[in-house]
């Protein structure tokens, strides 16, 4: 499926079967939008940090979890948050997560700017290597590339 670039609001829209977001692997979420994930979803926090903390998330992995009808893929796109982010670790999740993703029947998941916002990479490589992992799999990838707050966008 191609992935689809919008503007918009990821945690206010609808449509979405799961949402994503790069992860640094020291079991921080202190800035960004991972400060979003980590407010709405405290019980996937304390498990992240308590992955990262016994070393079982590392760069390129991805923590999948699920509950109350929701499902958040964890993307270990930095080492640390004082690192930038990894190209080959975010195309090393990203491959991962779209198979788990076909594993569950999930077919569309939303994520932002990874590793191009706070993990400091340009966006123009990130973006293509979104473009390409999505021409290779059933998963449609709605990358919200900008973000606008309150916006919900239609989807196709």
């Amino acid at each position: 499926m191609p992935t689809l670039f919008v503007s918009g609001d990821l945690l206010q829209q609808d449509g979405l079967q799961a949402l994503a977001h790069g992860c640094n692997c020291a079991g921080a979420m202190g800035k960004g939008i991972a400060v979003e994930f980590r407010a709405r979803f405290p019980e996937m926090y304390v498990e992240y940090k308590q992955r990262c903390a016994d070393g079982r998330f590392k760069l390129g992995d991805v923590f999948t979890w699920t509950a109350a009808n929701v499902t958040v893929f964890n993307l270990g796109t930095q080492k640390t948050w004082r690192t930038k982010a990894d190209l080959q670790a975010i195309k090393s999740s990203l491959s991962t997560m779209v198979k788990q993703a076909e594993t569950l029947g999930i077919s569309r998941i939303g994520l932002p700017r990874i590793g191009a916002g706070l993990g400091g990479l340009p966006w123009e490589p990130v973006r293509e290597l979104l473009q390409g992992i999505g021409e290779t799999t059933p998963v449609t990838l709605v990358v919200f590339e900008k973000y606008v707050p309150g916006a919900v966008v239609e989807l196709p």
